[in-house]
């Protein structure tokens, strides 16, 4: 069984405290519109690998890795720009802590800020993430935004993702993980797309996977 803290858009200042440690995850990952340096402070202090994708309020991070030494590099040379430890998965296939993790991030563009795509450069950039993960089933596709109609909002800045459909349909994972739509104290319900269990983790989820077949089970 592989545990997953996954966090997204709220800063939760019950976890920006040593005593997260009693969490144990086996992974951390990040929906989107969280500080880095929150990002950075769960992972070191867990000790854990963090995969993310970025939401529609953090900055453009096209192009950007952290090398070894943890200094962030742009097409192979330092920069002075900042970006959270850890893997992004944005339009990527990535492998940590034994799960398959595909990425895509941003939400539908309401505006002219960073991170925001049409549904049809989504179209484009769900087939891209399908081929590259065309050789493996996926456990965990993480994402920004739901899929449309499938606990999203009416309002242009919250709409969902129509090509999340198809990519489900392709991809198979176990879990959607995604955030950008406030619960506001409301309890908002998982919901299901085929296989794939839909969990909206603003604020924090803490998601156990079974491996696959272990004790009857395919998923958390």
């Amino acid at each position: 069984m592989t545990r997953v803290l996954a966090v997204s858009d709220e800063v939760v200042d019950a976890l920006w405290h040593p005593s997260v440690q009693s969490i144990r995850p086996d992974l951390l990952v990040g929906a989107g519109d969280l500080p880095f340096d929150y990002l950075d402070y769960l992972q070191s202090t867990l000790n854990v690998p963090l995969v993310y994708v970025p939401g529609n309020h953090d900055a453009d991070l096209s192009g950007l890795r952290q090398g070894r030494n943890g200094m962030v590099l742009q097409a192979g040379m330092p920069t002075s720009r900042s970006a959270p430890g850890g893997d992004n998965a944005d339009g990527r296939l990535v492998e940590s802590a034994g799960l398959r993790i595909a990425g895509l991030g941003g939400c539908v563009r309401y505006n002219d800020g960073p991170n925001q795509y049409s549904q049809r450069q989504y179209r484009w950039r769900a087939r891209r993430l399908a081929w590259r993960a065309r050789r493996t089933r996926v456990d965990i596709l993480l994402t920004h935004a739901p899929p449309a109609r499938l606990g999203d909002r009416d309002d242009p800045p919250h709409r969902g993702i129509e090509a999340l459909y198809g990519l489900a349909e392709r991809l198979r994972p176990r879990l959607l993980i995604h955030g950008h739509i406030h619960p506001y104290g409301e309890k908002l319900a998982d919901r299901r797309l085929g296989e794939t269990l839909i969990c909206n983790v603003v604020g924090f989820r803490v998601l156990d996977l079974h491996a696959p077949g272990q004790d009857g089970h395919d998923g958390p």
